[in-house]
């Protein structure tokens, strides 16, 4: 009896990509391919309305990368799935991490004879299963998907390397009581000595200041809030900041907002 064809589809952005696969697989010889598709919204579209054994899965793509596909179908419904990658260091690691089958692209003979031999091995478990006892999840697929859930924690430096001369001046940033423009430059305040930094505030408030801590208060000031002590308000909305040494910082109106987002102003 002659084995039944693996239904599979592809999904990738880059045609040329898709060429490769395509020529692969046809020298495999036990494989059709039921479809392609050029971005994730695509493949979620195929996956819930056409019969699929397997699927060959980029990760970065337009619309909706690999990852979000995956998180659209669940683990309960993803077919047997073999990753690609050009250069995602954070996927490689993910897959690694997981024990899942990828091919890092140019594509790789070996490599991708190896993964269609598992993916096979995978199918032919499937296929055996019944509606009385059903496949189990793939456990990589659900540890993953647990993995993607959780939220990303974004880490901050806990110092500042500042030039001067032949050595660096190393300044904590919870000791930075505000940061003033100065050009194209930043000047750190602290304990009322200047330090000049060859960044923009735009830099530094998007790279290097933890936005818990750190709040634009002008749009030429960045203060850390837990140096202010009193606020004083003015006319027009705008208010003036008493920091711990003494200093006032002003708050313009257009960055109130988010100031008021840390304090809790009693009536």
């Amino acid at each position: 009896m002659t084995p039944a064809k693996i239904r599979a589809i592809l999904v990738d952005d880059d045609h040329f990509a898709r060429e490769r696969l395509r020529a692969l697989l046809e020298a495999a010889g036990d494989v059709t391919i039921v479809r392609e598709c050029a971005d994730g919204v695509e493949a979620v579209e195929a996956l819930r309305g056409l019969d699929i054994d397997l699927v060959f899965l980029d990760v970065e793509m337009p619309r909706l990368d690999g990852f979000g596909v995956l998180t659209e179908i669940g683990a309960e419904r993803m077919p047997p799935v073999i990753f690609t990658s050009a250069f995602s260091h954070f996927a490689l690691r993910a897959f690694e991490a997981y024990a899942l089958d990828y091919l890092l692209k140019p594509y790789d003979d070996v490599r991708f004879v190896a993964a269609l031999d598992r993916a096979r091995a995978q199918m032919q478990v499937r296929r055996r299963a019944t509606a009385a006892e059903p496949p189990d999840l793939d456990p990589r697929l659900v540890a993953l998907l647990e993995h993607l859930r959780q939220p990303v924690r974004v880490t901050y430096p806990e110092a500042v390397a500042i030039r001067t001369g032949s050595e660096y001046l190393v300044v904590r940033t919870g000791d930075i009581d505000w940061i003033e423009a100065d050009g194209n430059y930043a000047k750190l305040h602290v304990q009322q000595r200047p330090r000049l930094l060859t960044k923009t505030l735009a830099t530094l408030e998007k790279e290097v200041l933890d936005p818990n801590v750190f709040v634009r208060v002008h749009r030429s000031a960045i203060v850390n809030t837990t140096k202010i002590v009193s606020v004083e308000p003015n006319f027009h909305g705008e208010l003036t900041l008493v920091l711990r040494d003494g200093t006032r910082v002003q708050c313009s109106r257009r960055h109130r907002k988010r100031l008021e987002e840390k304090f809790y102003f009693t009536t």
